[in-house]
């Protein structure tokens, strides 16, 4: 038996990580093909799905240009969430009523959840993405930041391959690998997609009812509760303690009615517990998010985004248009990456100085803000900005 360091170890697990990543473009290549062989792949079938993959500098630039989670929520939701769009929503959900009703009688997702998805992700299907998926993924998994995330969806796209639905050389999508009208990464096709329409095949990009299907699937699969709401919008009395706010803090419903916390829509479910969310602070609008919200930052990490998916699905499904308020004018790019510079400066942790008003900024803000004597609704603004 033979015994070797820990420094030896240590080197060569070192070696293997880096192997994952990085190098020459070609090499990164040839040793996906090598994994998929061990992994039980036939090499002519490996050799023809990998011969045309090609290093993608436009899927780079668009992973480091995400730009549009920086607006506020009223400014995304409004430019997103077009009359136009509604008016799609209403005629595909006559459209497709059937398939909507089996989602939600086998996968207990509300239309109007898959329909705002459906809109958002890709215009109803009309906007799917150009970049040629493979391509994308075997980028971005030799890139460095995230292999971790798509190394795992290249050899998914490869069993897609080997039952038919997946084209190397021709299927396109998203610049991060996502494919079809409700924009799903391969992994999560080969798991979660459904046969909507009977013809055994798995169809994104073409079929609405497996699109559709899959991802009401999908979403049951990361946890989404049958019968439940997701978001309500509500009104919020001038002396909440506004420190109680935000996703960090549960409540059940009918605690936050007995503190003033009143419906715009429907009734406050009070033996749910929710979060009271204030995406511009507490002169904004104000939702109560259900555990069923929690569900929608599996699809999705961006809190805007997010929070303006979910409002549109209840838009969708019968909901007035939410009432703005009159938020405190909030910070541009360069204060709010100032902001973030001096909330690291005083030992939060913001992760990276981008500018995005993300969850970690959000609860440094709401500490500072707490510190300071100021409402702490986790709203950043040019007086915080100036107390700093």
């Amino acid at each position: 038996m033979r015994f070797v360091s820990a420094l030896v170890i240590s080197v060569l697990a070192a070696g293997a990580a880096a192997a994952q990543c990085g190098g020459s473009f070609s090499g990164f290549v040839e040793g996906l093909k090598a994994e998929a062989v061990a992994k039980g792949h036939d090499r002519v079938t490996v050799d023809a799905f990998f011969r045309t993959a090609a290093q993608d500098p436009r899927t780079l630039r668009a992973d480091r240009a995400q730009g549009v989670f920086k607006m506020p929520f009223t400014d995304f939701s409004r430019r997103v969430i077009s009359q136009n769009r509604m008016q799609n929503g209403a005629r595909n959900a006559e459209r497709y009523a059937q398939v909507f009703a089996r989602a939600e009688r086998d996968y207990g997702v509300p239309a109007g959840v898959l329909l705002a998805f459906w809109a958002l992700e890709t215009d109803f299907g009309a906007v799917q993405g150009d970049f040629n998926t493979l391509n994308s993924l075997v980028t971005l998994a030799h890139d460095c930041r995230r292999p971790e995330l798509f190394r795992p969806q290249i050899f998914a796209a490869l069993e897609l391959y080997e039952a038919g639905d997946f084209d190397p050389a021709r299927t396109t999508g998203a610049w991060a690998g996502e494919i079809g009208m409700v924009q799903m990464l391969p992994e999560d096709i080969l798991t979660r997609g459904v046969d909507g329409n009977g013809d055994g095949h798995v169809y994104l990009k073409t079929s609405a009812p497996d699109a559709l299907l899959s991802g009401a699937n999908m979403l049951r699969g990361l946890g989404w509760r049958a019968g439940e709401p997701w978001l309500q919008e509500v009104r919020v009395p001038d002396d909440l303690n506004w420190y109680e706010t935000g996703l960090t803090t549960r409540k059940p419903g009918r605690d936050w009615a007995a503190l003033g916390v009143t419906p715009r829509w429907g009734q406050i479910e009070g033996g749910l517990p929710a979060a009271l969310i204030l995406p511009q602070g507490r002169k904004g609008p104000a939702f109560l998010a259900y555990p069923n919200f929690d569900v929608y930052f599996e699809w999705n990490q961006s809190f805007v985004y997010v929070t303006t998916a979910a409002y549109f699905a209840t838009r969708l499904s019968g909901a007035p248009v939410f009432d703005a308020g009159a938020p405190e004018p909030g910070l541009n790019d360069a204060q709010m990456k100032q902001l973030q510079q001096k909330l690291a400066a005083r030992g939060y942790d913001v992760g990276k100085v981008d500018g995005i008003l993300g969850a970690r900024t959000r609860a440094a803000v709401r500490e500072e803000q707490r510190r300071l004597g100021l409402p702490a609704d986790a709203w950043p603004t040019q007086a915080l900005l100036a107390r700093l």
